[in-house]
């Protein structure tokens, strides 16, 4: 059975009004970078199998694109998304290859544009107020906090939940298990993203039940205080 996350109705913000959010999946987005697509298909599996099912695909490496159709194509429990995302292009070629959702590190005009028009849901990133009020602005609600720990960590998102509380948040960029639940403990964090659960070690020894573990504690962050709703 495919995850649910149905492609945007409003092209005004980054989820339809009647669909999930991808801040709402699990607590945990997993940031995955894969120098082998062959990896992709069994990699997704064991996340899903350990309770998160939202997996973001990072553009770093030339295997990105085909791990993200693999994973589309033969993971349908999965919600496939891809990150890094900094150029329109990447967008349309993302989108193509079945990329449900999209977060970037930061952006611009083009490419929250490029973004809106693809019809899936999109975090743009951002690490200052302004940012923030300027997607408000737009019409977008949910975003990436990134760099989350050099970028203040906790204490900027708490501060922001007092003026800007229409925003809601996936802290990206330093954040491990064991800070995980404090982030979740804020009222306009959803989920936090992180590659803790995904080791390159365990990837390079293709070690799934060591990642289906590591993803089912992750998971079990929500009962520990989390609050994705």
């Amino acid at each position: 059975m495919t995850s649910p996350l149905p492609r945007s109705a409003d092209p005004s913000g980054p989820s339809g009004p009647s669909g999930p959010s991808v801040l709402d999946l699990a607590p945990v987005l997993p940031v995955v970078v894969l120098a082998d697509a062959a990896d992709a298909v069994p990699l997704a599996r064991a996340l899903v199998a350990g309770g998160l099912p939202a997996i973001e695909v990072t553009l770093r490496t030339p295997a990105a694109l085909e791990a993200i159709r693999a994973i589309a194509g033969e993971v349908p429990e999965a919600v496939v998304g891809a990150g890094t995302v900094v150029t329109p292009e990447q967008v349309g070629a993302v989108t193509a290859a079945g990329a449900r959702f999209l977060v970037s590190p930061g952006w611009t005009e083009s490419l929250l544009t490029a973004m809106r028009a693809s019809g899936v849901p999109y975090l743009p990133g951002v690490s200052t107020a302004s940012e923030v009020v300027a997607l408000l602005e737009r019409g977008v609600r949910e975003m990436k906090f990134f760099p989350a720990e050099a970028a203040g960590g906790t204490a900027y998102l708490r501060s922001l939940a007092g003026p800007l509380p229409q925003a809601r948040f996936c802290p990206t960029g330093g954040i491990g298990p064991t800070t995980a639940p404090e982030y979740l403990s804020l009222p306009n964090v959803g989920c936090v993203g992180g590659s803790w659960m995904v080791p390159a070690e365990a990837v390079a020894a293709r070690d799934w039940d060591r990642i289906e573990e590591l993803a089912r504690a992750a998971a079990g962050l929500r009962a520990a205080g989390g609050t994705c709703r």
